[in-house]
């Protein structure tokens, strides 16, 4: 009985250390784990979490694809952005749509807002003019104009 016991508690340690959400931006004092600027823009931050539960905080989806090239992506489980139409909202990031207009700043200066929906993204485009991307086109741009 009292192994039963020890094995029940084994297996809830185990099961609450398996957690399937990322942990939430603390917008105004959490940190890039790109290039340390305090997280504050709800319409542009970025996040994945790891196979293991890890998650990485971003300011801006740039820092994001920036710090991407350092891994091996194989090891990642989710990819968000926040929904730019819906601030401090995320979304999967590999099914957004993107938009880099200059008439819209992000954080680092790529000009870069991801959105739930073509739909969305082209009326953002329609208002700011700019460039629509999908999550692999944006991966492209991104290795090719940036390269280390």
């Amino acid at each position: 009985m009292k192994n039963l016991a020890i094995i029940g508690v084994i297996c809830v340690l185990v099961l609450s250390a398996c957690n399937s959400e990322p942990k939430p931006i603390t917008y105004g004092s959490e940190g890039c784990h790109f290039c340390t600027m305090t997280i504050v823009d709800k319409q542009h931050a970025a996040q994945f979490m790891t196979k293991k539960g890890r998650s990485y905080s971003f300011d801006a989806t740039e820092c994001m694809l920036n710090h991407l090239r350092e891994i091996d992506t194989e090891t990642v489980a989710l990819f968000r952005v926040n929904n730019y139409t819906d601030p401090g909202v995320f979304i999967d990031a590999t099914q957004a749509t993107y938009l880099i207009s200059e008439n819209i700043p992000s954080p680092m200066g790529a000009f870069l807002s991801a959105f739930s929906n073509e739909e969305a993204a082209k009326k953002a485009q329609s208002d700011n003019t700019g460039v629509l991307y999908t999550w692999t086109e944006l991966n492209e741009k991104f290795k090719k104009e940036n390269p280390f």
